[in-house]
């Protein structure tokens, strides 16, 4: 079978599976919907009250997105084009799942999956990005923000590949996760965001 007809699709429902949603149904009973800001997210499970539950989403976020772009590179081996082709899928799947009427999560930490598929050592800079723009202002949003505009300077200095659908998926990815930040921005410029830490949930 064609690797590309087998790998997108495999890479969408990956991505769509909603760990946050599910983990706090399951262990909270809880639609996760109805709290705070409403994201099926790691930032807004953990800051509704289940800090162990946020940090099992932020991983399994991550790992789902790193194994649809690892099944894709297995398929096809060396093929650069299908792998990046398999993170945006699975980016969409996150952001946009079919299970829950396509309002998931913003794919910070997705995001960092397929990245750590498709170039392990720019998405370590890109966390140190972020690990450093939360210490100094322990906003998460700001942070999130920074490292995915970060990412292209990074990618493409590791990744030589300069195809198309490489530039394409290094350039839409960050900015998939920036466009759904637009309320963080709005607030971080009205002074409203909250720092992470805080009790009150609006990230």
């Amino acid at each position: 079978m064609n690797p590309w007809i087998l790998s997108i699709p495999i890479a969408y429902l990956l991505g769509s599976i909603p760990f946050g949603y599910l983990l706090v149904r399951i262990f909270r009973h809880e639609d996760i919907r109805a709290t705070g800001s409403g994201n099926i997210g790691a930032t807004n499970v953990a800051r509704s009250g289940a800090k162990g539950l946020g940090i099992a989403t932020l991983l399994l976020d991550l790992g789902k997105a790193y194994l649809a772009v690892r099944i894709a590179q297995r398929l096809a081996p060396g093929n650069v084009d299908l792998a990046v082709a398999a993170a945006i899928a699975t980016i969409l799947g996150h952001v946009y799942p079919v299970w829950l009427r396509f309002k998931g999560g913003k794919g910070v930490a997705s995001a960092l999956g397929v990245f750590l598929a498709l170039t392990w050592p720019s998405a370590l800079c890109i966390l140190a990005v972020f690990a450093i723009i939360v210490a100094l202002t322990r906003y998460v949003s700001l942070a999130s923000i920074v490292a995915a505009a970060a990412f292209p300077l990074f990618g493409f200095h590791f990744v030589q590949a300069r195809t198309p659908v490489v530039i394409f998926g290094f350039l839409f990815i960050p900015a998939l996760i920036i466009l759904k930040h637009h309320a963080n921005i709005g607030r971080l410029f009205a002074g409203t965001e909250n720092r992470f830490g805080r009790t009150k949930v609006t990230a």
